[in-house]
């Protein structure tokens, strides 16, 4: 006698067939712990080092760009040596002794500034009109609360200025009149206009309006120089962890030379030129101010460790090397993370830097491979 199935039946009896030869036969489902050959996987993520490598430590720059030792005297390269070891030592002197990173950066940036080899304070670069206007800031990774002044003319030293608008403000952000009418107010140091001004700059500035006219003319290159190539660059900067495991820090610049209409670069913009927090990085950057802007270059990098777990070292790099030229823009920045790690890292010819840790190991660079 014949039956017919029914086929609510049958889809049940498809069912056990299927689960049946799920069970019973291993080649199937391949187990996860036997990898064929054939079969890839991806590789986790890079993990950040959890290990702690120095107590504290604090890393410098005076600025990137075509730095070449051809172009170097012995006398002039020691002494830009001698500037950066100065400066670096005065942070980590505090650092030693159980000071905080903010201390450190800010005393350590103070001796750039009122040196006139580099585009900060004293030697910064001239605006298109003839006068000095002035960027900085700086930041706190344990609170990430954080000051910027910008287009300042008589603040001596605008690294205070930005750490007084930080610490004694309810703002993040200042700028021109507003800023020296606070600067005054918070008895910070004011000078005339004429304190920042250096001949090497000024001279600059009239070879690069000279080069421009000869290019409308021309529409090429008249001359190489350095100096006119690396118009765009020029900052100093600190980064700094203390033995309480607080990160910091800091940037100042005098911005681009021939700057015009009130520009603003990367240095006061907190995230772009400067950016520090506890739970990743401190970085300072120097480089050509609007590319770094775009590309949010310090918060980036601290972006990429936090977000995707990558290093210090290989988020730079990605930042660096990548992201920045893709864009067009060229420069580095300077990083110490949570551990102490610190990174050194840049695209152009080479980069005025220094470092110390916490054994007291100095370092002392200024071009791509010395």
């Amino acid at each position: 006698m014949f039956i017919k199935t029914k086929p609510k039946m049958k889809k049940i009896a498809t069912l056990i067939s299927f689960f049946f030869l799920m069970f019973n036969c291993g080649e199937l489902i391949p187990n996860p712990d036997d990898n064929p050959k054939n079969i890839k996987r991806e590789k986790p993520n890079p993990k950040p080092q959890n290990e702690k490598v120095n107590d504290f430590a604090i890393v410098i720059h005076g600025g990137a760009g075509t730095i070449l030792k051809k172009n170097m005297t012995d006398e002039k390269e020691a002494e830009y040596k001698s500037e950066l070891e100065e400066a670096i030592r005065v942070g980590y002197s505090i650092l030693k002794e159980g000071g905080s990173s903010l201390d450190a950066v800010e005393k350590t940036i103070n001796v750039l500034e009122d040196s006139p080899l580099f585009n900060a304070g004293k030697g910064a670069v001239f605006t298109n009109t003839e006068t000095n206007e002035l960027d900085a800031s700086i930041m706190d990774g344990k609170t990430l609360n954080a000051g910027a002044s910008a287009g300042t003319k008589t603040v001596k030293n605008p690294i205070n200025l930005a750490r007084a608008i930080m610490e004694n403000s309810p703002h993040v952000m200042m700028a021109g009149d507003g800023a020296e009418t606070f600067a005054k107010e918070q008895n910070l140091e004011i000078v005339s206009p004429e304190y920042f001004k250096t001949e090497k700059r000024l001279n600059t500035l009239k070879r690069v309006i000279k080069r421009e006219k000869e290019k409308t003319l021309n529409n090429k290159s008249a001359f190489y120089d350095a100096d006119i190539k690396d118009s765009k660059f020029g900052t100093v900067g600190c980064v700094a962890l203390d033995k309480n495991g607080n990160l910091a820090a800091g940037t100042s610049t005098g911005g681009m030379t021939n700057k015009r209409y009130g520009r603003v670069g990367d240095v006061p913009i907190i995230g772009a030129g400067n950016y520090a927090n506890n739970a990743t990085c401190a970085v300072s950057g120097t480089g050509w101010g609007e590319f770094f802007i775009r590309a949010t270059v310090a918060h980036d990098i601290s972006a990429l460790m936090e977000y995707k777990g990558l290093t210090l070292k290989a988020a730079a790099n990605e930042v660096i090397q990548k992201k920045v030229p893709n864009l067009g823009g060229k420069g580095g920045i300077i990083a110490v993370d949570k551990n102490g790690n610190m990174v050194m890292d840049f695209n152009t010819a080479g980069m005025y830097r220094a470092s110390m840790n916490d054994k007291g190991e100095l370092t002392v660079k200024i071009y791509s491979k010395n």
